[in-house]
């Protein structure tokens, strides 16, 4: 059993679809593996990296229980792994009786604080835990871990196995963190557009807090002659699937979005992550663990990476002075307007 930390980009994908490839027994047409994923999108992603690897496994299938997959009610799939979110994995093993769960034998949970943490999921989460055998092996990804969530984790997993990092460690060397003083959004939008037009970027992430803002800014760029994509919670999975890939093959350069992407998805070309609004909690302090999956979309696997974040008032001046403090990490200011000191800053 594992509970296992790493930072953003640095293979837990890999790690755990490895283990699951080199684990099945092709010769038994019944799930032996089971991964769950907080998001449809994490878990598409997750399969596709099981696809490539398992290239060469030519027996060992795969099954995604996410919503629209449609199954016939009491007949047991006959794939060895299965990707998917929890409440869809739930009803699989309950409801529809399409998995035996006694026969699991590796159990994966990716982005585990979250899937942890978050009220819905956990619930989901734990009755899925509670169908499994005791043997079943038992494994926690995530690249951030509070306190109370490991306590958790360790109460509900035996005798785990744990890697864990040091706060600082929690941030890539790799991206570099800077800050912009702003007055209100349209100043955002300006210092937005200084930066685009100094740094040299394939992609950038852009992070808002609200639906309504995310399509404001949006709209606002692609008057400005940007190729924008735009992704939030209201979409369907299959049209939020659909810009995905489409950002992901580069037909947009920039994506906006709301946190529905600030965990996980791996595009390689992201240079810049903007945090057009900083990430807050219910009781509008720092998100510190938002924050690190955010900007942990950018600098994967050891690439140099930035992270750009807009402050318009002495509140947003406060977050990110916590954020600092919780990893330890200066945060740098950037003046968009002076051009030359910009260039310098980015090199």
């Amino acid at each position: 059993n594992l509970i296992a930390q790493s930072q953003s980009g640095t293979g837990k994908t890999a790690a755990f679809s490895l283990a699951m490839l080199s684990h099945v027994n092709p010769d038994n047409n019944w799930t032996q593996c089971l991964c769950v994923a907080p998001t449809y999108e994490l878990a598409l992603q997750i399969g596709q990296v099981i696809e490539q690897m398992g290239k060469f496994c030519p027996n060992v299938k795969l099954a995604y229980a996410i919503r629209g997959s449609r199954m016939e009610r009491g007949v047991k799939l006959q794939e060895q792994i299965v990707i998917g979110t929890p409440g869809t994995v739930l009803d699989w093993c309950t409801k529809y009786k399409l998995i035996d769960p006694k026969k699991i034998t590796m159990f994966v949970l990716d982005e585990a604080d979250v899937m942890i943490a978050m009220q819905g999921h956990r619930d989901q989460s734990i009755r899925i835990h509670r169908l499994l055998n005791n043997s079943c092996q038992m494994l926690l990804f995530s690249a951030t871990f509070e306190d109370s969530v490991m306590k958790f984790a360790e109460r509900v997993i035996s005798e785990p196995n744990i890697i864990r990092l040091k706060r600082e460690e929690e941030t890539l060397d790799t991206i570099k963190q800077f800050y912009v003083l702003c007055r209100e959004k349209e100043d955002k939008f300006t210092a937005l557009c200084n930066l685009y037009g100094c740094l040299t970027i394939a992609q950038a992430m852009i992070f808002c807090h609200t639906r309504k803002m995310a399509g404001w800014l949006a709209a606002s760029l692609i008057k400005e002659g940007h190729q924008v994509a735009l992704l939030s919670g209201e979409m369907t999975v299959e049209q939020r699937a659909n810009v995905i890939e489409r950002f992901r093959n580069g037909n947009e350069k920039v994506l906006v979005t709301t946190n529905v992407c600030s965990r996980g998805i791996d595009v390689e070309q992201v240079s810049l992550v903007v945090n057009f609004d900083l990430p807050v909690d219910m009781e509008g302090n720092a998100d510190n663990e938002t924050y690190l999956h955010r900007i942990g979309r950018t600098g994967r696997f050891g690439r140099r990476g930035f992270a750009v974040n807009m402050v318009d008032s002495k509140r947003s001046m406060d977050i990110i002075t916590q954020i600092e403090m919780h990893f330890n990490r200066k945060i740098t200011k950037l003046d968009t307007s002076n051009l030359e000191e910009m260039e310098k800053m980015t090199i």
